[in-house]
């Protein structure tokens, strides 16, 4: 017999499916959430319950909605046979790929992500996408490399997802072999840059989205 976990984990993948097809005429909304709700049958209250934060609460069900696909998408792999260049490139193009197959809703996720509001919670998601990729890679640093390699990373998933949206998979994959390279330099870029100025810019990253630039 399933449980409140149980009903919880299924009814807010429901939700999100049906906010997927709402959101692209709707943006990332409550609007929209009423609607969802409403096509499968949830009560205001119940989809109050599932998500008492709103559209930050879909957000945040997107983005490790994304991840699992992405990861899935990789399973097949070995990452032990791969250079640590290649599963970094392989893992941002599964990430970009799990987001551009709900590409309408997706464009209002990261327009609604850009906001000055939600810019926080889109580094912590962007950062988590960028963690789950680092271990999957087989990275296990703990020490400050830690924090600076995942705040590396989150920069070139947005930046790239963005071109991905904005000019095809050809300039995305481009932009994305060039920008491995800071990866791949990482011991002499954390000799002249802080990952506090990494963070700094991927805030700006994510506020140039609000107006169509990545």
């Amino acid at each position: 017999m399933s449980g409140p976990v149980d009903w919880a984990e299924e009814t807010e993948a429901r939700l999100l499916n049906a906010m997927i097809v709402h959101a692209p005429r709707q943006g990332w909304t409550q609007l929209a959430i009423v609607a969802a709700a409403r096509d499968i049958g949830l009560t205001a209250a119940e989809a109050e319950l599932l998500a008492p934060n709103g559209p930050r609460d879909l957000a945040a069900l997107m983005a490790r909605h994304h991840d699992q696909r992405a990861m899935e998408a990789l399973s097949h792999l070995d990452p032990a046979s791969l250079k640590i260049r290649e599963r970094i490139r392989l893992g941002v193009l599964a990430r970009c790929d799990a987001a551009v197959d709900d590409e309408p809703a997706t464009r209002r996720w990261m327009g609604f992500l850009a906001l000055p509001t939600n810019v926080p919670l889109a580094m912590r998601l962007t950062w988590a996408s960028a963690d789950a990729i680092w271990r999957w890679a087989g990275d296990v640093a703990t020490d400050e490399n830690h924090y600076s390699k995942r705040a590396l990373l989150a920069e070139i998933l947005i930046s790239t997802l963005a071109i991905r949206l904005a000019t095809g998979g050809a300039d995305a994959a481009t932009h994305l072999d060039a920008r491995i390279e800071a990866v791949m330099a990482f011991e002499r870029w954390k000799a002249g840059l802080k990952p506090s100025q990494i963070v700094s810019g991927l805030a700006a990253r994510l506020g140039r989205l609000r107006y169509g630039s990545a």
